[in-house]
């Protein structure tokens, strides 16, 4: 079983695509969590639909882009995805650039093409419904609580995700010639430690 640094808690989460892994942390941390996709939505909240990685020159930024929304006071869970771009080829291409070299990329990546290819807009058609694909993967690599209802409301909600007055460093495959990069999205934990990322976390966790 999962250690639990607060057994029987239940945290909501700010809506994220592929949160980072200060993100993931917080959750490790709780025995359930939500992302609290029915937040108003604020155009300015870009992180809501953007994710870092660390390609062959440092820190990139992958956006997914959002249609226009209907109303000026919808939730985030209303916002649908566009097809601009193509960015769904643009993501594969980047992932497979930044982290085909690590050593869990091949063994993880199927899992996450269908967040990837040609026709996610009709199997997601909303952002709130592709980030919980991408996070149910996560979850289950991670070892973390499956969601069993979304709509759940927790007691307590934390608007910033926690982060760790120093973090500690873990193997990156480039970190020779960018040095250590912190808190990157999840996918970074993951490419490079595989199982090990849950150590990580639980290790990080047991820091705070």
């Amino acid at each position: 079983m999962r250690p639990v640094k607060y057994p029987g808690s239940h945290v909501t989460l700010p809506p994220r695509l592929c949160g980072n892994i200060g993100y993931y942390l917080t959750a490790w941390q709780h025995e359930n969590y939500t992302a609290d996709w029915h937040r108003r939505f604020d155009k300015r909240a870009k992180e809501t639909h953007r994710f870092v990685i660390a390609d062959t020159r440092g820190e990139l930024s992958l956006t997914v882009p959002i249609a226009k929304p209907t109303s000026s006071s919808c939730q985030w869970d209303e916002i649908e995805i566009s097809t601009h771009g193509n960015w769904w080829d643009v993501h594969r291409v980047a992932l497979e650039s930044a982290y085909g070299r690590t050593p869990y990329f091949e063994f993880y990546i199927d899992r996450f093409m269908p967040m990837l290819t040609t026709g996610v807009e009709v199997r997601y058609p909303t952002l709130a419904s592709l980030a919980r694909a991408w996070d149910m993967e996560i979850r289950k690599i991670l070892g973390l609580s499956l969601p069993s209802d979304e709509d759940h409301v927790s007691a307590e909600t934390i608007s910033q995700p926690a982060e760790p007055e120093k973090w500690t460093e873990y193997y990156q495959v480039r970190a020779d010639k960018l040095g250590f990069i912190p808190n990157l999205s999840i996918l970074d934990l993951i490419f490079n430690l595989g199982p090990e990322a849950a150590v990580y976390l639980n290790s990080a966790s047991n820091q705070m």
